[in-house]
């Protein structure tokens, strides 16, 4: 071979090379990531979304891309993400962290697989037919976060007896807030236990609800499960903290980040199984065949290092019964 062809040859290889792998990253499925959480507060949840499609054979980057979209606590961002995600025509759309995200996802398509992360009862909520047949375009994971109010309290009051005023902090833009203030109003009623409900769906208002919380000299703090406080997480820390209040929380991430106590599900396990059924879709399964999963392993997490801050302790039954303790 002469001297020029074989230049001729390895250039023309040279330019054949990134087209090809160009060619064979566009070729790639592409799952759409929306979450009304944030970055920073979900690494360890992607990372469990990763490893749920790695069980399945999908690795992020090299056989599937993510296009991810994050709310950072506004739900009303919420449905124009979902439509730039729709717009690419990702293979699969995911709506996660809580219901906000799950009802924008399953109102910007009926024709792409669509899984949801909700904390309500799925079926209730209208977002499937049934869990084990759910229809339509749509399945995903129950974690059923929204249901756990009156428990919290229950346990709340369990750790700071004779307290004589709980306050309670919601978002009032969270799709489920009105059913979790009449759980809690009612299990306040049934327990004999005194209740002021604060509101908050931005941070002006955190800082309004924040002040009027102690206005009302409140004992003991209840933050209901809610993704904008998940966003907020450290600053609610630091408020309780601050106040020397008791506080009570949803996830396990809370009592890590120096929260006193948390009671809910593994978020990590729902992430998990989040990464497992989009792998499942990708490889052909229909969401209306794929049932809700449904999270049941319930976490009581306490942190004795904060107890001891606030100058208390707690009874050796309660310690006893948690499921992990951080000292």
């Amino acid at each position: 071979m002469k001297r020029r062809e074989f230049i001729t040859l390895v250039g023309g290889a040279a330019v054949a090379w990134p087209m090809a792998a160009r060619a064979q990253q566009s070729a790639m499925p592409v799952i759409g990531f929306m979450s009304a959480r944030s970055p920073a507060d979900s690494v360890h949840l992607l990372a469990a979304f990763r490893q749920g499609l790695g069980d399945w054979g999908f690795v992020e980057g090299q056989n599937v891309a993510v296009e991810y979209r994050w709310a950072h606590g506004d739900y009303h961002r919420l449905p124009r993400l979902a439509m730039e995600l729709v717009d690419q025509r990702v293979a699969v759309l995911l709506g996660v962290g809580g219901d906000a995200s799950a009802l924008a996802a399953k109102a910007a398509t009926s024709t792409i697989p669509v899984e949801i992360g909700t904390g309500s009862d799925p079926v209730e909520a209208g977002f499937v037919a049934s869990l084990n047949r759910p229809g339509g375009n749509v399945t995903g994971v129950s974690v059923l976060a929204n249901q756990m109010e009156p428990k919290r309290l229950s346990l709340l009051q369990e750790v700071v007896p004779g307290v004589k005023l709980v306050g309670a902090l919601l978002n009032p833009n969270f799709p489920p807030a009105a059913r979790q203030l009449q759980e809690l109003e009612e299990a306040a009623r049934t327990i004999g236990q005194r209740l002021f409900v604060s509101k908050a769906s931005n941070d002006a208002e955190l800082d309004v609800a924040f002040a009027s919380l102690l206005q009302q000299q409140i004992g003991a703090l209840l933050v209901a499960g809610d993704p904008y406080f998940d966003t907020r997480r450290d600053r609610i820390i630091a408020f309780a903290a601050q106040n020397r209040l008791p506080a009570i929380y949803q996830f396990r991430e809370y009592a890590i980040a120096g929260g006193l106590l948390s009671y809910g599900v593994s978020l990590t396990e729902a992430y998990r199984q989040f990464g497992v059924y989009a792998a499942r879709i990708l490889k052909g399964s229909k969401p209306a065949d794929l049932p809700v999963q449904q999270v049941v392993k319930f976490e009581l997490v306490i942190n004795l290092k904060t107890a001891k801050a606030l100058g208390f302790e707690f009874l050796p039954t309660f310690s006893a019964r948690a499921d992990e303790v951080i000292e």
